[in-house]
């Protein structure tokens, strides 16, 4: 996991779709030219588990560590390793960069084997080591801009691409060895003469044993067997590499094409076409019931004489005089609406950034930054929508609920993460975010979110609730036994399998991208499917809340929610289930890392749908009985 607010991603967003992220580059990020002998330079970042690529491999930690972890012994560059400036996004996943001792000149020094550094590791400190080559940790570097990767083969299609990071060190049967030289390939573009741009970053770690302790020039094509760490007593490391420079026709605007690799693109276009599928099914029922049912009985009850002494109603009529009673618990479901309606404002404007390419992963943590930017600018939706809805609810005390609405979520959110942050401390994680950083998002909530929270309550207040077309009784009329599957529970678990099934496909892919730190770039897909779980979620929600008033259970309000965010649920199981196949995590710190992050997603999910379930079935409902007479 990149950082603790990665959870954000995976919350809000369950989808996919083809990708145009490399549409164009944000304003500023234009490409640096070099001439031959400039300094390129390389910045070093956390290290991170990785998934080793085998169909059956398994993530076996979620704790990054700082590059310049004393316990690691990489050499340090002259004068101390200066930290880089990073935006709070970039902060937010678990970036921290730093200078490195590498001298790099454009088109120099081409095949030569050079000496980094010495360095001593302790038998204590190689243990440490040992177990993080054990658990697949990856190093992270960056050049111009871009990853330092590996080249590898999907097996699938034979295409080659580029695999970001590259391994701390091998397993030889169950024996760990240290990679100490790494053979850097620079491939570059001359797009006119003697301007030079960096079009891709290779890497190829190798473990070379043998005299550690010799200062002469080193010889990088000798065949030497692999540097094993004794855990026992002290190691004598050094550590070498060299520079390659290819020269290449990928242009400086595509140059990222060779990172953005989609593994089986069949199985991205096999998940849209189910949930179109799904979709259509859904609003073609939906329709159908509609037009067909509802549109028969809206006429048989107008046809009725309304001068007979004795009018007869049956079905959905009659619960016209309690289907607009205020529910139980009106406040806390008008703040989790409010709080579902501003996520949603968050996640439509943050798809539309990215389906425009301002969130291409070379503009690093630009995703974070925009989804945070929006969750606080977007306070005023939240709040609007929170007191209209409490206001249509009957409820009184508005203050309360403006406070609730702009300070519940927030609140439960900053204690889960401050927990998290907790393990990730103790565990010793570079993850962790700074203390200076949690005060900054606590002074964008309280500075400026928190205040659009309370304008827009004010205003929802002003314009009051929404009108209702038909009275309410001042007896509530009982309430027959409903069918088993009309339960609350069971019709929650039951609508939320369509949502879910319109998205579980795509939904490994953003899994791998928060916990296995891969890449998830088919904003394309993502906007579309993201469209279609919507559609169903509504369409879904509306078939249950009218399958609930043909049967006279007129309490829908808290049904409609639970319905609508039923595939919160079924995505918390398939959390447990991704955590079964593809990840072996041994550490209490991990275990309560990912737990952490699921609930968030989850109630980030439940928040989402459980809202537009929720407003779909009040749309529904207003619009039916407004089609009625009533005496």
């Amino acid at each position: 996991m990149r950082s603790t607010s990665r959870y954000l991603l995976g919350g809000v967003l369950l989808a996919c779709l083809p990708s145009a992220t490399n549409a164009f580059y944000l304003p500023g990020a234009a490409p640096h030219n070099y001439e031959q002998g400039d300094p390129v330079n390389v910045y070093v970042n956390a290290l991170t588990p990785m998934l080793t690529g085998s169909d059956d491999s398994k993530l076996k930690s979620l704790i990054n560590y700082d590059y310049y972890n004393p316990r690691f012994h990489f050499c340090p560059p002259e004068g101390g390793p200066q930290s880089q400036p990073e935006s709070l996004g970039s902060i937010l996943f678990g970036d921290r960069i730093f200078t490195s001792p590498y001298d790099i000149k454009m088109l120099e020094a081409n095949g030569t084997c050079q000496t980094l550094c010495p360095a001593e590791i302790p038998g204590e400190d190689a243990k440490f080591i040992n177990e993080r080559i054990r658990e697949d940790y990856a190093l992270n570097w960056l050049v111009d801009g871009l990853p330092a990767a590996e080249m590898k083969r999907d097996m699938k299609s034979g295409d080659l691409f580029f695999d970001m990071g590259f391994n701390l060190g091998n397993d030889d049967a169950d024996v760990p060895y240290l990679n100490n030289h790494y053979e850097i390939v620079l491939r570059y573009h001359e797009p006119s003469p003697g301007v030079y741009r960096v079009v891709g970053v290779l890497v190829w770690p190798v473990s070379r044993g043998g005299p550690q302790g010799d200062a002469s020039t080193p010889t990088c094509d000798i065949d030497v067997p692999p540097l094993y760490l004794s855990e026992t007593e002290v190691n004598n490391v050094r550590f070498t590499y060299r520079v390659t420079w290819n020269e290449s026709d990928t242009p400086w605007a595509t140059r990222w094409d060779n990172y953005l690799h989609i593994f089986d693109p069949r199985i991205h276009w096999f998940s849209l076409i189910n949930s179109i599928v799904i979709v259509t099914f859904l609003c073609l029922m939906v329709a159908m019931i509609l037009w067909r049912t509802v549109s028969r009985d809206i006429s048989r009850y107008n046809a009725i004489d309304l001068s007979e002494d004795v009018q007869e109603d049956w079905g959905w009529k009659l619960v016209h005089g309690e289907v607009f009673r205020s529910p139980s618990y009106p406040m806390v479901l008008s703040v989790m609406a409010g709080n579902g309606a501003q996520l949603c404002a968050m996640c439509g404007v943050t798809l539309v950034f990215a389906l425009l390419g301002f969130l291409s992963p070379s503009n690093r943590g630009s995703l974070a930054t925009v989804m945070m930017v929006c969750w606080t600018l977007f306070g005023g939706i939240g709040g609007y929508y929170s007191s209209r809805i409490y206001a249509s609810l009957g409820g009184v005390d508005r203050r309360k609920n403006a406070f609730l609405t702009a300070s519940i979520l927030p609140t439960l959110v900053f204690m889960v993460i401050f927990m998290l942050n907790f393990f990730l401390l103790v565990a010793g994680s570079s993850g962790a975010v700074p203390f200076s950083t949690m005060l900054l998002i606590v002074a964008l909530w309280f500075g400026i979110s928190a205040p659009l929270s309370t304008i827009g309550s004010y205003i929802g207040s002003r314009q009051g609730g929404v009108s209702h077309p038909v009275r309410v009784n001042q007896i509530p009329r009982q309430i027959p036994p409903a069918p088993k599957y009309l339960r609350p529970w069971a019709s929650t678990l039951l609508a939320g399998i369509l949502p879910f099934g319109a998205a579980f496909v795509e939904l490994y892919f953003v899994m791998s991208s928060l916990f296995a730190s891969r890449a998830y770039y088919a904003f394309g897909f993502l906007a579309l499917t993201a469209g279609v779980v919507s559609l169903t979620t509504g369409t879904v929600t509306i078939l249950f809340t009218y399958f609930n008033l043909c049967a006279e259970e007129y309490r829908w309000h808290w049904r409609a929610f639970l319905t609508g965010g039923g595939s919160a649920f079924w995505l918390f199981a398939y959390g447990l289930f991704y955590w079964m196949s593809r990840l072996s995590l041994d550490s209490f710190s991990s275990v309560a890392l990912y737990l952490g992050y699921l609930f968030l997603i989850c109630l980030f999910d439940f928040l989402v749908t459980g809202t537009i379930g929720f407003l779909a079935s009040y749309w529904a409902v207003r619009r039916l009985y407004s089609a009625i007479r009533v005496d």
